[in-house]
């Protein structure tokens, strides 16, 4: 039998890159995490686990030694407040983190190097109505990204498809929309709309009212985490180099995403639209036609079976967390920017559980 490669997840305590060691360990990869924080919620599975601060070259090289693959999912991201008003300090960090983590792979001479994008590298100008068009690959020029965060997801695509050109060292590139799940954030103002969303209406009683940003009539599609990480393997092992979608087709309002989530609490829940907050592109959808082709494969698990898991793990975490003052918090349910989320917003990990509209 054919020994699997060794890999390096890196933001190896966040969210999704904490599900993905799980996933890779579990499919015979010897596994190497390296985050500047450990997982908030349980000890890492991975074979080592090493606290670095990739941002600095030296951590990135001693990263990549003696592995042959890189899931590269290290961020410094949060919500749409957090995006907004940290602009400078995110596309420093993260443009920092992937130019010295592609430069030391090649110099160690990694075989495959997989970088988790985001849908915010699409164009605002597709992205002005509700009712949205899915959004293909291609779509993503002629460029117009989000602002910040988004231009520097679409600058790291340009330097690993320049690295595979230039030096031969076999990149993937991942555009993530809007992963959710167990073991994410869910509460100090990174954590995505579909985390905040279970935790407000966990703490509101029957009959109470949570607030909203905007007017709840935007869209996004979410896409379960055990689906997420799936694909990010899939996409690994495949001979394809282009940027892929990796999300759901299916388009939700923010206000479809609250029912969904009242009805598995079993609670009737008011809302409080605050239409002076920040509320992100109108709507946003994943087109999955080159996934399909790709990987003949997509993320299967529908939105009521993937929130039916979230919810009561929140509900234990608040639980566990002892009484909370009741009430409505004043962070915002709009909808979330992307997938790249972790259990801590440090820089070099991969910190991407906001509650925002993107």
């Amino acid at each position: 039998m054919t020994a699997q490669p060794r890999v390096l997840v890196t933001g190896a305590a966040g969210f999704i890159g904490h599900h993905l060691v799980k996933l890779l360990i579990a499919r015979g990869h010897w596994v190497r995490g390296v985050d500047v924080n450990r997982p908030a919620y349980e000890p890492s599975p991975a074979h080592e686990f090493e606290l670095l601060d990739l941002r600095r070259w030296e951590d990135c090289l001693y990263a990549t030694n003696d592995v042959a693959h890189v899931y590269n999912l290290a961020a410094n991201m949060g919500g749409i407040g957090f995006i907004e008003a940290n602009k400078a300090v995110i596309m420093h960090d993260n443009v920092l983190i992937n130019v010295h983590m592609l430069e030391a792979a090649r110099l160690n001479g990694l075989q495959r190097y997989l970088y988790t994008s985001s849908a915010c590298v699409y164009p605002a100008y597709r992205q002005s109505t509700a009712e949205v068009t899915a959004l293909k690959e291609e779509d993503a020029y002629p460029a117009d990204p989000e602002d910040g965060y988004g231009w520097e997801k679409l600058f790291s695509e340009r330097q690993c498809r320049h690295y595979r050109e230039d030096h031969g060292l076999e990149t993937r590139v991942v555009r993530l929309h809007n992963v959710y799940g167990p073991l994410g954030t869910y509460d100090g103002g990174r954590e995505k709309s579909p985390a905040a969303i279970c935790r407000k209406i966990a703490l509101a009683d029957d009959g109470g009212e949570i607030e909203i940003w905007g007017d709840g009539l935007q869209t996004r599609s979410f896409c379960y985490v055990d689906d997420c990480v799936d694909g990010l393997s899939r996409v690994m092992q495949s001979d394809y180099r282009e940027p892929l979608n990796l999300g759901t087709e299916r388009l939700v309002t923010v206000n479809e995403l609250v029912d969904i989530v009242a009805r598995i609490a079993g609670k009737r829940i008011r809302r409080r639209h605050d239409l002076t907050k920040p509320q992100g592109v109108r709507g946003r959808n994943s087109d999955n036609t080159r996934l399909r082709e790709v990987l003949g494969w997509e993320p299967s698990t529908s939105l009521e079976v993937g929130l039916a898991q979230t919810y009561p793990w929140i509900c234990a975490q608040l639980e566990a967390a002892g009484p909370p003052s009741r009430g409505v918090s004043s962070r915002s349910e709009t909808p979330s920017r992307d997938g790249d989320a972790p259990s801590r917003p440090a820089s070099g990990a991969a910190s991407s559980s906001g509650v925002a509209a993107s």
